[in-house]
C-alpha cells in the first residue's frame, strides 16, 4: 500500500526535467557545540580506552550502533563491560544495534557459523538479558547494503569512528586499522542521535533481537523490511533552532540512505561544491562516486588545491599477502589501486605541479579505514561514508557537518591531519604504482576476466 501511494510522486520526479535544488549548508540545522567540547583522539588504542571509561560511568544510557560487535578478544571486552554497567546501574538502558546479515554470519573465507549472534546468546546467558541487542535489516541481502550508521551514545558524549568494535579495529594483539575518533560533550546532540535511534529502529518490525532464542528468519521479515527501508527514506535527525554564539561549532547530524533525497550526499556535494582553496579527502577504498569524480575535477580547473588520502593496497583490509591462499575477495584491493592509477593518469599536470597530491598510507602489515573531508580551514566532515557508490546508494550512513567559521578547531584539525600524514607518501605520479604486469598471477587472471567482460563496473558498485 505505501509504495502505491508513494508511486505518483516518485513518477513525477523522473519525468522532470530537473530536481529540486536541496537546501545548501548554509541553510542546515545545527546544534551550537562548545569547541572544547569536541576532542580528537590520537589512536585506536586510546579510542579503545575512552570507549571502555564511559560504559564504567554511565548512568543513564548507552546507546551502541555499529556494523558488528565482533565474537573475539575485544568484543567479548566490551559486551561484558557493557553487562557490568546494566549490574552496577540496574536502571541503565543499555542497547546495542548491528547489521542483521553481518552478525549471523561467519568471517568471509572461514567455515560456517552462527556469527556473533551466538557470543550474544552465550552473553545473556550468563549475565542476563539486561543488554539489548538488536539486529537492523536495512535491505533484505547483506550484498546490496547494511547498517553503517555511525556514533556511541553515553549519557550525554557521542563517540564518533567509522570504526567496529572488533580486535583490529581496538589494536589488540599487535595489529590495528586506523580510524578517525572523535568525542563531543553535548546533550542535545547526544539525545537527538539516541532518539533517532529509539524511534527508526526500535519502532521497526524488521529489527529484532538477536540475543534471544528464536531469531526469526530473514524471509519472514521480507515484508517488515521493505517498510523499514521506505520509513528510513524519510527519516532525519530532529535539530531544534539554534544559534552559533562565540566559542561554539555548529555541528549537524545527517542520515543518508538511497540514491534519491540522500541528505547525507546532497550535503557533502554542496560543501565541495562551496570550496574556496583547499580539499582534504579520506577514503580507504578509491572508488569515488561519479558525481564526487566530477566535481574535483571541476575544483580543480578552479585552481583550488587537493589533498587525497588513501591505504596503500597492502593496507586494504581484504588485502591477502602473497604466501597465503588467494579468494576472489583479495582481488579488491588491485581494482581500487587500478582507479587510483587511473585517477593519477588523468590528472598528471596538477600531480606534478603539487595542486593535487595522493597519499598512500602504509604501516606495517596494518589496514587503514579512514574517512571524511576537510574543506579550507572551516568545515569539517566526520562520516562512516566510505565515499564510494555503495555508501553513495546502498548503506545506511550518516555523519556530523562541523561549520566552524571562528577557525577554534583549526589547531586540532591540522594536528589530526599532521598525524594522519606520519604514515603516508605522496604519489609522484601513476608509475610510481606497482605495475599490474607484476601483481600475483592469480590476480592478473581474474583481473582479465573481470576486464574482458566489464565485471569491474558492477563490483565497485557493490564492493
Amino acid at each position: 500500500m505505501n509504495k502505491l501511494i508513494a508511486a505518483p510522486g516518485r513518477l513525477a520526479r523522473r519525468m522532470l526535467p530537473f530536481r529540486r535544488r536541496p537546501k545548501t549548508h548554509a541553510d542546515l540545522p545545527f546544534f551550537a557545540v562548545p569547541a572544547e567540547a569536541i576532542d580528537v583522539l590520537p589512536d585506536p588504542v586510546t579510542f579503545r580506552r575512552e570507549l571502555l571509561r564511559l560504559i564504567a560511568q554511565a548512568r543513564r544510557r548507552i546507546v551502541i550502533v555499529a556494523l558488528y560487535l565482533q565474537d573475539d578478544d575485544s568484543g567479548r571486552e566490551v559486551l561484558e563491560a557493557l553487562h557490568e554497567a546494566k549490574r552496577r546501574v540496574p536502571d541503565l538502558q543499555v542497547s546495542v544495534f548491528v547489521d542483521w546479515h553481518r552478525a549471523q554470519r561467519g568471517l568471509i573465507g572461514k567455515q560456517k557459523s552462527e556469527g556473533n549472534a551466538g557470543m550474544y546468546r552465550e552473553a545473556a546467558a550468563r549475565f542476563g538479558t539486561g543488554v539489548e541487542v538488536y539486529g537492523v535489516p536495512v535491505q533484505s541481502r547483506e550484498l546490496f547494503g547494511v547498517l553503517h550508521l555511525k556514533g556511541f551514545v553515553i549519557d550525554d558524549a557521542v563517540l564518533y569512528s567509522g570504526a567496529s568494535l572488533n580486535d583490529v579495529y581496538l589494536a589488540r594483539h599487535g595489529r590495528y586499522r586506523l580510524d578517525r575518533y572523535h568525542l563531543l560533550q553535548h546533550a542535545g546532540l547526544a539525545e537527538a542521535m539516541a532518539r533517532f535511534v529509539q524511534r527508526h529502529f526500535l519502532g521497526s518490525d524488521a529489527v529484532q533481537r538477536l540475543d534471544v532464542a528464536g531469531v526469526p528468519p530473514t524471509r519472514l521479515l521480507q515484508p517488515a523490511i521493505r517498510e523499514f527501508r521506505q520509513q528510513l527514506q524519510r527519516a532525519g535527525y530532529e535539530v531544534p533552532p539554534a544559534t552559533l554564539a562565540a566559542g561554539e561549532v555548529a555541528v549537524t547530524p545527517l542520515l543518508g540512505f538511497g540514491r534519491a533525497d540522500n541528505a547525507l550526499n546532497a550535503t557533502l556535494l554542496d560543501l565541495l561544491r562551496g570550496a574556496r582553496e583547499r580539499v582534504v579527502l579520506l577514503t580507504p577504498y578509491f572508488n569515488l562516486p561519479r558525481p564526487v569524480r566530477v566535481l574535483l575535477g571541476q575544483l580543480l580547473r578552479r585552481g583550488c588545491r587537493i589533498d587525497i588520502m588513501v591505504g596503500d593496497k597492502t593496507a586494504n583490509d581484504f588485502y591477502i599477502p602473497p604466501g597465503q591462499p588467494f579468494k576472489a575477495i583479495g582481488l579488491l584491493p588491485y581494482l581500487y589501486e587500478n582507479n587510483l592509477r587511473r585517477f593519477a593518469r588523468a590528472h598528471r599536470r596538477q600531480l606534478d605541479s603539487g595542486q593535487l597530491n595522493l597519499h598512500l598510507w602504509r604501516d606495517g602489515d596494518n589496514s587503514y579505514h579512514l574517512k571524511g573531508l576537510f574543506i579550507d580551514d572551516d568545515v569539517a566532515v566526520l562520516t562512516g561514508n566510505n565515499l564510494n557508490p555503495r555508501a553513495w546508494s546502498l548503506d545506511l550512513e550518516n555523519g556530523l557537518v562541523l561549520r566552524d567559521p571562528a577557525h577554534l578547531l583549526q589547531a586540532k584539525h591540522a594536528a589530526e591531519w599532521a598525524a594522519l600524514r606520519r604514515h603516508a607518501t605522496r604519489l609522484s605520479d601513476d608509475r610510481a604504482l606497482e605495475s599490474p604486469r607484476r601483481y600475483p598471477a592469480e590476480v592478473r587472471r581474474l583481473l582479465r576476466r573481470v576486464n574482458r567482460v566489464r565485471l569491474d563496473r558492477l563490483v565497485n558498485r557493490l564492493l
